[in-house]
Order: C-alpha cells, then sequence, then structure tokens
C-alpha cells in the first residue's frame, strides 16, 4: 500500500491549525498536530525544547508552523514578551529538530505575517514591498517581531529543507478569526466605516489560504516569502459596505478613532488591527500560477454568507 505523505503542522490546534488539517486530510495527506493541549490525534510539543515529537518531522513532506500567542490582546509587556518569545522559541526549535533529521522535511513552511509592510494607502506591496511600521497606527512592535521571525526562520541551518515565509493577510473564514466578529457587527447595524475608513485592508478567504498552503508545499522551486492574501485589498469602509450588502444590511455605524481607542480597550485588544493601512497583493503566487477561487471581496463574502451575486 502506498504510504501518505505526511503534514506536520506545529501550534495546529487553533483556527487555522484546523482548516488546514481539514484540507490536507481531505487532499490524501497523513496529518499530524503538535499542540500544547493533549487533545486526541494531536503529539504533545512545548514548542520551546527539543523532545520525543521531533521524530513526527522524519520523511514529511512538510512543516507548516503556526505556533505563536495571539496578538488579539492589550500590549502589555507581559504579552509582547509573550508574543514575541512564542514565535521566536517555536521556529528556533523547530529548525534544531530539522537540522538534526536523516530525511529532513522536503518543505518548511513558517507563518509571518502582511503586518510587516509599511503602511500605504499609494500601490499595493507585493513581496518586494517596503518593510516598516506606522507610527499613528502604533504598530512598530508588530513590524519587530514580524522581521526578528523571519529573521530567526531564515537563519536556521537546515540546508536540505526548502522554506518559505508564509506573510499572511486577513483570512475569512467561518469557523473562526476575524469574520465572525464582523459579521457580528454588520449584523447588528454596527458595521460603518473604522477610523475614517481609508486604511486599505488584505484578506483571503479560508479555502484560498488552504490551497495556497498547499501549492507552496508542493511546489519545489518556491522559497523565501510569499504573501497570502486574495489581489483585491479594499479599504476599510468599501469592505465594510461590500459586507452589509452580502448581508442585505442597509445601515452601518461608523466609528470614530477616539470610538475604537475606547473599544479596544474594553476588549483588551489594539487598535493596530483597525487602522494600519495593508494593502497587499499576492506577487508570487500569481507569478507561479496559483489560481484563486475567491479573488474578489463580493465573490468571497457571497460565499462565506450565502448571498448571491
Amino acid at each position: 500500500m502506498e504510504l501518505k505523505p505526511k503534514l506536520v503542522l506545529a501550534g495546529g490546534a487553533g483556527c487555522l491549525g484546523r482548516l488546514l488539517r481539514d484540507h490536507f486530510v481531505t487532499a490524501g495527506f497523513e496529518v499530524v498536530i503538535l499542540s500544547r493541549r493533549a487533545e486526541p490525534g494531536t503529539v504533545i510539543w512545548d514548542g520551546e525544547t527539543l523532545g520525543p515529537w521531533a521524530a513526527e518531522l522524519e520523511g514529511a513532506e512538510a512543516v507548516v508552523n503556526l505556533a505563536g500567542r495571539s496578538v488579539d490582546c492589550r500590549y502589555t509587556a507581559a504579552n509582547r514578551r509573550q508574543i514575541m518569545d512564542s514565535r521566536l522559541r517555536s521556529t528556533r526549535v523547530l529548525g534544531e529538530a530539522i537540522a538534526r533529521c536523516e530525511r529532513p522535511p522536503k518543505a518548511w513552511l513558517n507563518s509571518s505575517t502582511a503586518t510587516i509592510y509599511r503602511h500605504t494607502f499609494g500601490p499595493a506591496w507585493d513581496e518586494a514591498g517596503e518593510i516598516g511600521g506606522c507610527a499613528a497606527a502604533k504598530d512598530e512592535y508588530s513590524v519587530e517581531v514580524a522581521t526578528e521571525w523571519e529573521r530567526v526562520f531564515q537563519a536556521a541551518n537546515t540546508p536540505q529543507t526548502r522554506k518559505v515565509a508564509l506573510r499572511m493577510a486577513m483570512i475569512l473564514s467561518r469557523t473562526g478569526g476575524v469574520f465572525p466578529v464582523l459579521d457580528r457587527l454588520v449584523r447588528f447595524g454596527l458595521g460603518g466605516s473604522m477610523g475614517g475608513g481609508r486604511q486599505f485592508m488584505s484578506w483571503i478567504h479560508g479555502d484560498d489560504f488552504c490551497r495556497a498552503v498547499e501549492w507552496l508545499a508542493r511546489h519545489e522551486e518556491i522559497n523565501g516569502p510569499v504573501n497570502l492574501a486574495a489581489p483585491d485589498p479594499q479599504p476599510n469602509a468599501e469592505f465594510l459596505r461590500r459586507f452589509r450588502q452580502a448581508r442585505g444590511v442597509k445601515v452601518g455605524l461608523p466609528a470614530a478613532r477616539w470610538m475604537l481607542e475606547v473599544g479596544a480597550f474594553c476588549l483588551r485588544t489594539e487598535t493596530e488591527l483597525i487602522i494600519k493601512s495593508r494593502r497587499v497583493v499576492p506577487g508570487r503566487l500569481l507569478a507561479t500560477g496559483f489560481e484563486f477561487r475567491f479573488p474578489t471581496l463580493p465573490s468571497a463574502l457571497a460565499e462565506l454568507t450565502g448571498a448571491k451575486l
């Protein structure tokens, strides 16, 4: 009997991990999840030290690292340390484990973020875009995390394993993340423009996210940073107008900057997640022939909400 190719998902117990697990199982892979939580079908790791989990990497088709503390929190000193340390330590220890493999994984796909690019209202950034933050969005720390994360990833000594940094935009999925939050706001009449509405929102449908990860795992010619974003970033005001249209909601109350600051404080999160203008496009995916099922925002929202185009 032919053996299934193996995919190892590090930190794969969350929303994105579940999306990828289901996709790759359907695609015929054996999926191994490395998790801090003892659950059926997972292998325990702490994301910091080598252990028995490292044996799972032997002969894998690909390793996908999703590990890292959520950034949806207040940026206190303690939370900042956890955000940074959880990403760097998990990436570093995976590099050590891969370096020790007798049959190293063919590919290592490590999470990164589209937040790494400079705030812009101008032309969209592909992978050659400017790295940098925005004082108004208070995102210098997030850019620092992203650049250090990618530095540690690229510094790992894994010459037999191809490496791809996944610069992920906002992922739209019914199963969790930002979509259900925005959906509730829109349905309750609160889905108006936020903080002026000029800032761009880059996004990708969950189905295309999974297909893109599989594409990158299979295409041996691709390495380095890759933007996981649909080719249709939209200003916040237009994004939410399209969302209201898909839900059949005519009115959405706008939220001024000061209102977002108050709301973020109450919800224990940061306004950077809303204010920064992320205008990112998938240059390398398109150049290598990847085809999006949901290339436009209306097509993505129609599938997610069940609306007719």
